[in-house]
């Protein structure tokens, strides 16, 4: 018998294809055959079929794929219940990933032993197994866990035999196939690397040259950073004719200075102000949002050798919007700080809003603001200079200064209006809960809940992969608790952190009563619930009754009609009322129905926050919090 998971799910004996039951049931055999003969629970196999929202018969209906898939593939193969979940016991069938891996083992050791036609041939074949993307026909849940996993080896694979074939002098077969590689992965440098050597032994250095400049630009564009040693070195050797063995190319010492081959940016006389705390580690799985940030902060952005301002261009402003604890702040620190170059007058930050969510003085942000523009200049009458005094001082230090303000957690539009600096050059990046008026929706970016996969990768960032690879199954109930919010994952992440003797499970265990969820995703300063009570000045004290009234409603999207007859209100007035809980960011929204009537939704920890809310007036919810 024969498992094919390197395309599409397929089962065949003695060359006869096995006609299986569906995508469900193909995912439940994929998922099994990844796990190498381990178990594989019912709350991952859940995960895989359904993401974070199952069905309440999952348990019956994985059984019903599993007794499918036992009675297609016969005996062969044992497909064994072993509490808490499944496995299989392939026996003697043979898998195309397991084959895989044995011919990429073989073919990197006889690379490392310099036996490069034996390594090409191997590494060749085991490439050939692949029959087109992987994973071809399961779930978006199984592939966004395991795809990425797999179509790195395949990369890596890959590589390697183009490693093999430099050595033995394959230069000018390789170039058109590393051309279509390096346009497919543009930001890949070894690929990069790998295409200027085999470009530089066909004759061909100008164009060598030119492919690492093209992928300089773009890793500065695209990510904000300078190309890393491997691409380097490939560059220098092939400026000094140094690739006279491919297979060393590699090894090229770097030199101290990066090469410059286009005009030195014109940097301010004086050291630019830069306040900008550190992003920290919530970027995982954000790279689109980052991008977008970037894309719009530097669009129409002049060269930076024009200093002189242009009136004719309109000042940039980018507006963040999230929910609490979905990481704005990192994300808008993130993407400030990789634009240095652009801004090179300098890069401020303020927090807009105090610890219980009320907003900030103007007059003591500006006054901050002030000093770290101008540190040696005209003392501050604090006492004795009005607003309007401030107002006037800030845009007239930054009207002609290529400055970037990071504005984080405005409350409205009135605070912001006198912190917007004055040039045509300057930006703003401002994140909020709610969209501003000051900024229009094409400047807008929202951000909601991380993907299960990414989720994953923030949970493994904070303890460690290791960790996290030694109990998947606690790891991902745990980011099922959490929901994909950040904030969330960082507590859970702190919790375990600060326990290394802790396992998994057990923060999983103390985690799965949703009635106290919320009291354990607290740690240190961190707490969702204080983060979340920030949200209840936008709501009239009498409401928040009716808040815990409305969390009653389905797990999934609904229409004011199905939020009216929670809360006991008329359908206008229940809609008023949604719309004012998506302003103060404790609802989201969720498209039309088929009538085009709003549907809305909660954060399933937000729906737990809201059910503990007491249905009585403002100062008993004080009295619970405090």
């Amino acid at each position: 018998m024969e498992f094919r998971i390197l395309g599409p799910i397929e089962a065949s004996r003695n060359g006869d294809r096995i006609a299986l039951s569906g995508m469900k049931a193909q995912t439940v055999l994929a998922a099994l055959l990844l796990a190498r003969g381990r178990v594989v629970s019912d709350a991952r196999l859940s995960t895989l079929l359904w993401g974070w929202n199952p069905p309440a018969t999952m348990s019956a209906q994985i059984y019903t794929y599993v007794s499918r898939l036992r009675k297609r593939l016969g005996p062969e193969v044992d497909l064994v219940r072993q509490p808490p979940g499944y496995l299989i016991l392939t026996n003697d069938a043979r898998v195309d990933a397991v084959e895989f891996e044995r011919l990429d083992t073989e073919g990197r050791r006889a690379h490392a032993e310099r036996r490069f036609d034996r390594a090409a041939a191997l590494l060749r074949s085991a490439l050939d197994l692949w029959r087109g993307p992987a994973l071809a026909n399961v779930t978006e849940h199984l592939a966004e866990a395991e795809l990425p996993r797999l179509e790195e080896a395949w990369t890596a694979t890959l590589e390697h035999r183009i490693d093999a074939d430099l050595a033995i002098g394959r230069h000018h077969d390789l170039v058109p196939e590393l051309a279509g590689l390096v346009a497919r992965f543009p930001v890949r440098e070894s690929l990069r690397a790998q295409f200027m050597t085999a470009l530089s032994h066909s004759g061909r250095q100008s164009d060598a040259l030119n492919t690492y400049h093209q992928g300089r630009r773009l890793l500065a564009d695209e990510l904000g950073v300078d190309p890393g040693p491997e691409l380097t070195r490939a560059y220098y050797a092939v400026l000094e004719g140094d690739l006279e063995h491919p297979a060393q190319a590699r090894l090229v010492a770097v030199p101290p200075r990066p090469p410059q081959s286009e005009p030195s940016q014109v940097l301010p006389l004086a050291p630019s102000p830069a306040t900008m705390p550190s992003a920290g580690i919530d970027l995982v799985g954000r790279e689109e949002v980052l991008a977008a940030l970037r894309s719009r902060l530097t669009e129409n952005m002049p060269p930076p050798d024009q200093r002189a301002p242009d009136p004719g261009r309109t000042p940039r402003r980018v507006l963040l919007t999230g929910m609490p604890g979905s990481g704005k702040t990192a994300l808008a620190l993130s993407a400030a700080t990789s634009l240095a170059a652009q801004y090179p007058d300098g890069r401020l930050y303020a927090d807009l809003t105090r610890l219980d969510g009320t907003p900030a003085d103007v007059r003591q942000v500006l006054l901050r603001l002030l000093r770290t523009l101008d540190p040696e200049g005209a003392p501050l009458d604090e006492g004795g200079e009005t607003l309007d005094d401030l107002i006037h001082r800030y845009r007239t230090r930054t009207v002609a200064r290529r400055i970037l303000v990071v504005l984080d957690g405005a409350v409205g539009d009135r605070q912001i209006q006198p912190l917007l600096p004055a040039g045509p050059d300057a930006a703003v990046l401002l994140t909020a809960r709610r969209p501003l008026a000051t900024v229009p929706p094409t400047g807008t970016v929202h951000i909601g809940a991380l993907p299960r996969t990414d989720s994953l990768s923030l949970l493994a960032a904070l303890v460690g992969a290791d960790r996290v690879a030694a109990d998947p199954d606690a790891a991902e109930e745990i980011a099922g608790h959490c929901a994909g919010l950040p904030l969330a994952l960082r507590i859970a992440g702190a919790r375990l952190a600060a326990r290394p003797h802790w396992p998994l499970a057990r923060l999983a265990q103390r985690l799965a009563p949703s009635s106290t969820r919320l009291r354990e995703l607290r740690y240190g300063d961190l707490d969702l619930t204080r983060d979340f009570a920030s949200c209840l000045p936008g709501i009239d004290a009498h409401d928040h009754g009716r808040l815990a009234r409305l969390s009653a409603v389905t797990s999934g999207p609904f229409r004011a009609g199905a939020g009216a007859r929670a809360m006991g209100l008329p359908v206008q007035r229940a809609e008023d009322f949604l719309e004012d809980l998506v302003d103060a960011a404790l609802l989201e929204t969720a498209g039309l129905d088929r009538k085009r009537r709003p549907l809305y939704r909660f954060h399933p920890l937000v729906r737990l926050f809201a059910a503990a809310l007491p249905d009585e007036s403002a100062e008993a919810f004080d009295d619970a919090v405090a």
